[in-house]
């Protein structure tokens, strides 16, 4: 997962005009930035300070979007943004801030203060929703179940789902912990219920609490605010988290270690404090944050940026380092644990004047989304990433650009990101393809190439086309079983006592 925060408070990142059309030319620029740099993911905040940019039953509009708090823009942005984000291949989180509601007599405070003046407290100038009533996880669930039910979201992404740091807890830090789980737990329970394939996450302090060798500082998650982070993963409450882990060197290595260690097969994406390198807000280096990814990338979490705008105006450089970094697309982790069973593979793929078609194999309630690879060699290998054309297609066909010659591959990917077979269509042979050269005897039987002494192998792999093996046989004699398979068009490799493998051909078995 590739993310950025795209942060509208003050329309400190988007949007820098209160008139539609200038909004949304700068939104989309700002997503094609994003697009270059293999950005897969953008976190856009929905919920301000009690206040939307959407024409929401429940609070006012936020004053970023027309200038005037209260007053309704003549447009849909978060409808516009999720459009805008789905046909670059893009996922749209709603970002919701949680507890804080603003200042004390802001407009998006003072209306909750009138629905609800039990569930407002006030500490010095500022609002807060209380997180030791009950209330507070059903008045934030009924949110998040308008913006569900009302928006092709890709996720709810919840943010100060904790106490305020000033807060005088009552009882103890186990009881208080228990109260936010408690309003996570009432959020997920109503998001799940509408749209279960809607990814819920959660942006925790950056440092989940003590490790037995390095101090977080009086600063973590779970004793600090009572933001139980972990735990929420392991009882399936949250699909990802993105914690805060705008820190360097041995107070953020260490964490980013523990958070892997602790992510019970689901997702983490830490975000990077890249405002750091503006001079106004830190003095940070380029390559803090180089280091950064790539520990990330070596124990296999993504990374999101905070803010947007330092990303797409280059800070230092960041923006460039970005786009070396992610030179090729990634396919956003699926939510295995939800959907265990991965769509079928296409059918009928078909290239004609320049465009490519094909068939969903069955009707979907999922709304199922496709994803195109293409490459001169065949079988289009789609573990590469380099292959990988276009994410997220909607349309059952795409047109390519003129003067390619590629063979193509297309999947199926379903809502929870579980990913199908690919149909395979060969268009090109170039200079790597390997033509058929193996025949069927009998359509029982395959006559293997004479094995040549330099070769180290004891066995063949019988691979299907989209790379999955089907069986193995020994490399001993001169003709291998196949009466167990069905009709298709398979591919042997010879496998070595030191795992490499070597491609034999491909051959066909028709079945009457």
């Amino acid at each position: 997962m590739r993310a950025v925060w795209l942060t509208t408070i003050g329309g400190i990142d988007w949007p820098h005009s209160y008139y539609a059309e200038p909004q949304k030319e700068e939104l989309r620029q700002t997503l094609d930035q994003l697009r270059r740099a293999g950005i897969n993911t953008v976190l856009l905040q929905t919920r301000v300070r009690a206040t939307t940019i959407y024409p929401s039953a429940l609070e006012p509009w936020d004053g970023c979007i027309t200038g005037t708090p209260g007053r309704a823009a003549n447009y849909d942005p978060l409808r516009f943004c999720i459009d805008e984000c789905h046909k670059r291949g893009m996922q749209l989180h709603a970002w919701v801030v949680t507890i804080p509601v603003g200042k004390w007599n802001t407009t998006g405070c003072q209306q909750l203060r009138k629905k609800y003046p039990k569930l407002i407290k006030k500490i010095k100038d500022e609002g807060y929703m209380d997180p030791e009533q009950a209330a507070t996880g059903d008045y934030l669930a009924r949110f998040c179940r308008e913006i569900v039910e009302n928006y092709d979201v890709d996720g709810i992404h919840l943010d100060y789902i904790r106490y305020p740091e000033t807060w005088k807890i009552k009882g103890s830090r186990a009881q208080a912990r228990a109260n936010i789980t408690r309003i996570v737990r009432t959020i997920s329970r109503e998001v799940k219920r509408i749209k279960p394939w809607v990814m819920l996450s959660c942006s925790p302090i950056g440092k989940h609490d003590d490790l037995s060798r390095y101090r977080s500082g009086g600063w973590n998650a779970r004793t600090a605010v009572c933001q139980d982070a972990q735990q929420w993963l392991r009882e399936g409450l949250m699909d990802a988290l993105f914690p805060m882990m705008y820190f360097r060197d041995n107070q953020f290595f260490p964490f980013a270690i523990d958070w892997q260690e602790r992510s019970y097969g689901r997702i983490v994406c830490p975000g990077l404090g890249i405002y750091f390198l503006d001079p106004r807000e830190g003095r940070w280096t380029l390559d803090v944050i180089d280091r950064q990814l790539n520990v990330l990338r070596q124990i296999g979490l993504g990374h999101c940026y905070f803010r947007s705008k330092f990303f797409t105006d280059n800070t230092k450089g960041v923006y460039d380092l970005g786009q070396r970094f992610d030179a090729t697309p990634a396919l956003i982790p699926p939510m295995t644990w939800a959907s265990p069973t991965p769509p079928p593979a296409p059918q009928e793929l078909t290239f004609e004047k320049g465009t490519l078609s094909w068939k969903a194999s069955q009707p979907t309630p999922l709304l199922y989304i496709y994803n195109v690879y293409g490459s001169p060699d065949f079988p289009v290998d789609i573990t590469k990433a380099e292959n990988l054309l276009a994410t997220r297609v909607q349309d059952t066909r795409l047109r390519m650009p003129a003067g390619t010659r590629l063979n193509y591959a297309v999947t199926i990917q379903d809502r929870y990101g579980q990913e199908g077979p690919a149909a395979q269509l060969l268009l090109y042979a170039g200079p790597k393809y390997v033509r058929p050269k193996l025949t069927c005897v009998r359509g029982n039987s395959v006559a293997l190439p004479p094995k040549p002494s330099t070769l180290d192998a004891d066995y063949v792999i019988i691979e299907d086309l989209t790379g999955r093996e089907v069986g193995y046989r020994y490399y001993r004699d001169s003709l291998i079983d196949v009466s167990t398979l069905p009709g298709g068009i398979y591919q042997l490799r010879s496998i070595g006592r030191k795992g490499r493998n070597h491609r034999l051909g491909f051959f066909s078995i028709k079945r009457k």
